[in-house]
Order: structure tokens, then sequence, then C-alpha cells
């Protein structure tokens, strides 16, 4: 929740016109480890201690990767850092400049925590402000996080010989794979809500029926107390219409342990099924998929 929250707060500064920045880098990371054992006088700062990355023991001779120290001279390197990513982008590949910039984040490694869920973070924030993507919906950790060994040599051997055209062809390839995934989820998404529509007119659903389906794009798992604040109706209004949306198969449930939690199935599986599982456009609806309680 915290990153979900870091991240918003991020995209709707890039969405401002605004431009990236330490200060707004700062903010991503107080939000992003708030309640954390990384809440300490170092959140929401550029370090002021010496970390190393990759130590069993915490020791510097241990560690597979030392970052610069703190001081003058990494504060100085994150704010060239973020002039450097603000530069007008058309005179570079925004992709080998998102490349490039992530390397240079993580090399820094300006934050005491967070720094790897950050420096993916801003590949998307860069691509924005690059205007190569109009909406925040790229997620590239999946992709990277399945090939963390991968993705470690490369940022090493870009640091220790200068490596570059591994890295950048690896770094794309992630991209790429990444976006091609969101795009059949949208995919699915659409046509899952387009199927609902057509169910709901068959059955001649109107009213707060249609109200509630329309929401399942964006919330997958609703309670009835959620529809009732929502449209404004009162709990008695809204437990009929989300027993006939489960009649008609577009929600299952209740769950819970107080049975209040109804599941969007069909969306709800285009949205966390694992990559390259995602159901194609065209597949069928669930309907029923068994969907486990315990889950919530």
């Amino acid at each position: 929740m915290n990153y979900v929250s870091a991240a918003t707060l991020a995209f709707d500064v890039i969405e401002q016109g605004r431009s990236l920045g330490t200060g707004l880098l700062e903010s991503v990371h107080q939000v992003l480890v708030r309640g954390t054992d990384a809440d300490t006088d170092q959140a929401g700062r550029i370090r002021t201690t010496q970390v190393a990355i990759g130590s069993s023991t915490g020791a510097l001779e241990d560690a597979r990767f030392v970052p610069m120290p703190p001081g003058i001279a990494l504060d100085v390197a994150v704010q060239d850092l973020t002039q450097w990513m603000n530069r007008p982008s058309v005179s570079r590949d925004p992709i080998v400049a998102a490349a490039m910039a992530h390397y240079q984040f993580e090399t820094l490694h300006p934050f005491n925590d967070g720094n790897g869920r950050i420096g993916r973070l801003l590949v998307v924030l860069q691509l924005m402000a690059d205007d190569l993507i109009t909406e925040p919906l790229l997620i590239v950790s999946p992709w990277f996080e399945a090939r963390r060994t991968q993705y470690q040599d490369h940022l090493a051997e870009v640091s220790s010989s200068g490596a570059w055209d591994p890295w950048i062809q690896f770094f794309a390839e992630g991209v790429a794979a990444s976006a091609v995934d969101i795009a059949e989820r949208v995919d699915r998404m659409l046509a899952v809500q387009a199927a609902y529509v057509q169910i709901l007119q068959v059955a001649g659903a109107r009213g707060v029926i249609r109200d509630i389906a329309d929401t399942l794009i964006s919330d997958q798992v609703i309670t009835i107390a959620m529809m009732s604040e929502r449209f404004g109706k009162t709990p008695q209004a809204v437990a009929p219409a989300m027993q006939k949306l489960v009649d008609l198969g577009i929600l299952s449930g209740p769950y819970g342990t107080y049975g209040r939690q109804y599941i969007a199935d069909d969306v709800f599986l285009a949205v966390t099924a694992p990559p390259g599982r995602v159901p194609a456009r065209d597949d069928p609806l669930q309907h029923d998929t068994g969907a486990d309680p315990s889950r919530m």
C-alpha cells in the first residue's frame, strides 16, 4: 500500500507537467518506508551513512558492490542525475536513456532502503516525462524480479567494464515484455467489461446493478458497504443487486470470515495472473473460478 501511495504521488507530479527532482525522490522514499523498519531519521533523505550491497555480514569487504559514500558528492550526483533525466527527449532514445538513468540511480543507491522499488518506478516516470507513454500502466518489476541474477550481473558489468550494450539490450527486452504483458491484461479487462455489459443487457438489469458492474474494472474485490457508500444507497438496496450479479456469474462470493467480500473473478484474474498466463481477449468468462476464500 505504501508503494501504491508513493507511485500515485509521483505519477501526479509528472502528469501535472512538473519535473523529476531530488525533492520528489525524497518524498517518494518517505511515503514508501512509512511504518516499516526503514522509517527512521533517514526516511525521505539522501542517505548519510555508507551502505554495502550483497554483503551477508554487512561488512564492506564482503560486499558485491559498495556505492558512493554519503556526503556532498552523493547529493550532487543525485541532483545531476535528475537534471539529466529532465533534459528534452528529442536528443536521445527514451529507452536507452531510461536504461542509463536506471543504472546510475541503482549505482548511486541514494537511500538506505527501497532503492530497487524507487529505481523501477523511475523507469515509468522517465518514460512518461519523455512522452513515450501517457498513462502509468507499465509495470517492469515482475520481469526484472524474475531475472534478478541476470539483472544484477548486467549492472555489475557496466560498473566493472563499461559493458553498456548488453545491459541496454537486456533492459529493452524487459520493457518490451512488460509492455506486451500489460497490453494483454488491459485487452482482457476491456473484453470482460464488454461481456459484462452484454450479460446485463440480456438480463434487463439496470440501475444500481449496472453501476456496480461498471466499477469492477477498477475494484475487483468489493463489499456491500463499499458499494452502498459509493452510490449513496442503503445496504438493503445494494444487497439484492450484488446477489443478482452473483447469479449472472459476474461476481462470486460472498467470502471472508463474515461473508462480506465479493470478487469479479474474470477481472481479478486478468490483473493477477502470472505473466504469460493471462486469458486471451476472446477467451470465455470464468463464471465460476472456485475462488478460495482464504486468499482474502
